[in-house]
């Protein structure tokens, strides 16, 4: 039987099918949002956006082998079935939420302000030692993604690790109704839309939102290092992960001889045991721990565990680094908030060869912006940042910062037109250059510049 047809996509959304009769029950499985995605027997979803219509594209669809395409309102001549619903958008997490609930697997949902992607990475890696795992792939951790990530799940998978991203209240709550996830792990709780959210606190609230949706037998792995995560109470079984002695299962003896590997001792009641992850990055460290947690919960041994790490691979923008013939480029331009800039700072600030952080604005911390940006350009003296690059309309706050606390050496280029221009004439031959600022910066276009450097 097949778990996903037309047909079954009208009763489930309570939309209207319009297609032929032998059209109703041809299988359908997985689902995109773009047309050049799709593959053969897909569900095509088609969304209004602001500049391009899902809709414009259905036929298209079809002629790339969708089975079947998710519509707010009729195509003319349409090349194969349509389900017509009110809102696709909610459709589909209806439909991600029922396709879930035909898979009696754990689901390990992942959530933070900082960190996310990177526990989801090495969650998944430890995992796949023993597990057919299905993970987020990319950015598909919001409304949207997390019910297209849900409808990739195939009969081989063993396990699923959901990364579950919000920017709202209430945007949690949709999320945690599709996935209801068997374990939810929280890395840390931070200044990421701190503008909708308020505070720490509002953070909190609107991350916890899970919790409600989740089974009692439930289980919550939470930053124990983290304040307010540690003083949390998720109304069902919690351990916790970090690097204090304090936590249920942490990491001490950390150490890094490269920026190819990191090694440390895992330690817990059951005793202690060592790991290596090929990876860069202090905080790998405090993730770690939480990966061997989840890993025991699903049945996993130290020895499987141990092979698992050495699985783990940094996903573009994340820490990503890159070794020409004269620089060392650490490409973590993804996202940015207060607490993963400092992260990657500290990170750097142990490497060999002159420190450069080339920084951009960290967006959506309302009014704290000028007072957060400041902050971490301090700790960018503090941590002896020997040249700091700053571009973007906050990011001059960034720079008075650095230099109020003595940094090195600043500049500071109000447009990417100059930074580009300017970048060039400040890296030198054996430099470590990080690269960081929020997504909607599009620093990811400074990377060529710099990997072009003679």
């Amino acid at each position: 039987m097949n778990r996903l047809t037309p047909k079954i996509i009208a009763e489930v959304t309570g939309g209207k099918y319009i297609g032929s009769d032998e059209w109703s029950d041809v299988p359908v499985a997985g689902a995109v949002r773009d047309n050049r995605d799709v593959k053969e027997g897909n569900l095509f979803v088609c969304i209004r956006g602001a500049r391009v219509d899902g809709h414009d594209y259905a036929n298209v669809a079809f002629e790339s082998g969708a089975a079947c395409c998710l519509v707010e309102k009729a195509i003319p001549d349409a090349k194969g079935p349509c389900v017509v619903v009110d809102s696709t958008l909610e459709a589909i997490q209806t439909i991600g939420g029922y396709y879930r609930s035909l898979f009696d697997i754990p689901i390990i949902g992942i959530t933070g302000s900082v960190g996310k992607t990177t526990a989801k990475e090495i969650i998944a890696s430890v995992l796949g030692e023993k597990h057919c795992v299905l993970r987020t792939e990319m950015n598909l951790n919001n409304e949207l993604g997390v019910p297209l990530t849900l409808l990739s799940l195939e009969d081989k998978h063993e396990a699923a690790v959901i990364e579950m991203g919000i920017s709202d209240f209430g945007h949690m709550s949709k999320l945690a109704i599709m996935v209801r996830p068997d374990i939810f792990v929280m890395t840390k709780i931070g200044y990421a839309h701190i503008e909708e959210l308020g505070d720490l606190q509002g953070v909190l609230r609107a991350k916890t939102e899970a919790f409600a949706y989740m089974k009692p037998t439930g289980i919550a792995v939470l930053n124990g290092d983290d304040e307010l995560l540690l003083g949390y109470d998720p109304k069902m079984r919690k351990l916790t992960f970090g690097l204090e002695e304090h936590n249920d299962v942490y990491a001490e003896n950390i150490r890094s001889e490269s920026v190819n590997n990191i090694d440390l001792d895992i330690v817990s009641e059951a005793g202690r045991f060592p790991i290596q992850i090929p990876a860069y990055g202090s905080h790998i460290a405090a993730l770690a721990p939480a990966a061997v947690i989840v890993a025991r919960l699903l049945g996993m041994t130290d020895d499987e565990i141990c092979r698992g790490f050495l699985l783990y691979a940094p996903v573009e923008g994340r820490s990503r680094i890159t070794h020409t013939e004269n620089i060392m480029l650490i490409d973590d331009c993804y996202n940015a908030n207060p607490n993963s800039v400092k992260a990657a700072l500290t990170s750097i600030s142990p490497l060999p060869g002159r420190h450069v952080a080339i920084l951009g604005d960290m967006l959506g911390l309302g009014e704290h912006s000028e007072q957060m940006h400041r902050e971490v350009g301090a700790f960018a003296a503090q941590k002896k940042i020997d040249l700091l690059l700053c571009s973007g309309e906050q990011a001059r706050f960034l720079y008075e910062g650095y230099i109020s606390a003595n940094g090195a050496q600043a500049h500071y280029y109000p447009t990417m037109v100059d930074i580009e221009a300017g970048i060039p004439k400040m890296i030198k031959k054996g430099d470590a250059v990080l690269v960081k600022a929020s997504r909607g910066m599009y620093f990811d276009k400074l990377l060529p510049v710099i990997l072009d450097l003679e």
